[in-house]
């Protein structure tokens, strides 16, 4: 049986700094069948500077005139607005999850919520001081890997071990992180721990820049559970990731594309969020367990198109057959056509008229 792909509605900062928007995001993610819905949890001013500028992207979508810190002050929910979040998340059946900005985020999404999983952002992969309180939570982590290299991932994997292994940072480092995999039994810790998502880090991205076989390459370099987040317009990627391996696909959601905000643009409508996941159980059905055999109704297909050896013109009794008294028509009820050369030279016991389905019992 195929294993079930977790879906995760990215709500994101969609909500526009807005609890109710962000509580009818909650109800649509719900609604469409996502397994979890996530929010993003950061402090704006420990996040970015005062002199950080947006993204070409973001100023498409939001006000030109400001910088990176002003949006995300109007984008923060409060630790209050979290609660309320996980609350009607509870309510409404889905599970609440966020990405980590910054260490004091984290901590409150480890230590307040208790959350059992924690998303790491793209912009995260280099980040080692959050890298390293994420692997003490002790939580399950899901690290995106957009703008990153393959030496990036793995020194990223390497700081994750370092801070599995060891309490303080006396010792850090990018060689004690590279040591750190070298570690016995880490890597089935990493397993347990740590899922990697391919992703473009642009909004939307392109589908030429998707790379869906790098998930092929991350799987065979560090043996990790494998997901997509879906930055592209449309279903049709994600379908393709699950069909190859993906079992974590993320993507964005809103209620409105056309809304003001950085992320809009690149999200799905709640309709097109639920033929996502439609979607991708239609995939996971369709990849089924890889063993080659015929369906239960192909059974009974097979009786009607295959072919069985038949009369090719009249037989008398006692002849022995040549293969110019065989031939192969359907149905497939009889001896197979694969039969034929050793059917000829045996004797038929009885009259067989041409046309007729041979049967063992025919046959001396």
């Amino acid at each position: 049986m195929t294993q079930k792909t977790i879906i995760i509605a990215e709500a994101g900062v969609n909500h526009n700094g807005d609890t109710g928007l962000a509580i009818k995001l909650i109800d649509a993610a719900a609604e469409a069948g996502a397994d979890m819905v996530k929010f993003q949890t950061f402090k704006s001013t420990n996040l970015a500077s005062a002199r950080a500028v947006k993204a070409s992207y973001q100023k498409v979508t939001t006000d030109k005139s400001e910088n990176q810190l002003d949006m995300l002050r109007r984008l923060e929910l409060t630790n209050d607005d979290h609660l309320k979040l996980v609350e009607h998340c509870q309510r409404r059946g889905i599970t609440f999850l966020s990405t980590a900005g910054e260490v004091e985020s984290l901590r409150f999404l480890a230590e307040t919520l208790n959350l059992p999983t924690i998303k790491l952002g793209s912009g995260e992969l280099t980040n080692a001081p959050l890298l390293l309180a994420a692997a003490r939570t002790e939580a399950r982590l899901i690290l995106s890997t957009g703008m990153g290299t393959i030496s990036e991932i793995e020194m990223a994997l390497g700081i994750l071990a370092f801070g599995m292994t060891y309490t303080d940072d006396l010792n850090a480092g990018r060689e004690a992180f590279s040591d750190a995999l070298l570690q016995n039994g880490i890597w089935d810790r990493l397993r347990e721990k740590v899922s990697l998502l391919q992703c473009t880090t642009e909004y939307p991205s392109a589908v030429e820049d998707t790379n869906l076989r790098v998930m092929d390459t991350l799987h065979s370099a560090f043996g990790l559970e494998i997901g997509y987040s879906d930055h592209t317009e449309g279903n049709a990627i994600s379908f393709a990731a699950v069909a190859l391996g993906a079992t974590i696909i993320e993507k964005h959601i809103t209620l409105d594309r056309t809304m003001e905000g950085p992320d809009h643009a690149a999200s799905v409508e709640p309709d097109t969020f639920a033929d996502l996941v439609c979607g991708i159980r239609q995939v996971e059905k369709a990849l089924g367990s890889g063993i080659k055999r015929p369906s239960p109704r192909e059974l009974e297909n097979r009786k009607v198109v295959r072919r069985s050896l038949v009369a090719a013109r009249l037989i008398k009794g006692g002849t022995v057959l040549s293969a110019g008294d065989l031939t192969v028509k359907r149905p497939g009820e009889g001896i197979s056509a694969v039969d034929l050369w050793d059917i000829v030279g045996r004797r038929a016991v009885r009259d067989l008229v041409q046309d007729e389905t041979l049967r063992a019992e025919d046959l001396s």
